[in-house]
């Protein structure tokens, strides 16, 4: 999720105000993101879930405790 253009608009949400910001506003320590849509940025929460639960599934799998 780089910028590949400087006219690419990217999105994050803020885990303080529980709001999306087009473009970072505020600090590293209170955004997730970037994400390319407004839709996915309100979903920063869940996809982080998500992706938890893939790398926790794939550590596992490669550790041979699949059970």
């Amino acid at each position: 999720m780089t910028t590949d253009s400087p006219d690419k608009v990217e999105y994050f949400f803020n885990t303080r105000t529980k709001m999306v910001e087009k473009g970072r506003q505020s600090p590293w320590e209170h955004v997730m993101g970037p994400y390319d849509t407004h839709e996915a940025a309100e979903r920063a929460f869940e996809i982080a879930a998500q992706r938890n639960q893939e790398w926790k599934d794939d550590d596992e799998s490669w550790q041979g405790e699949d059970s």
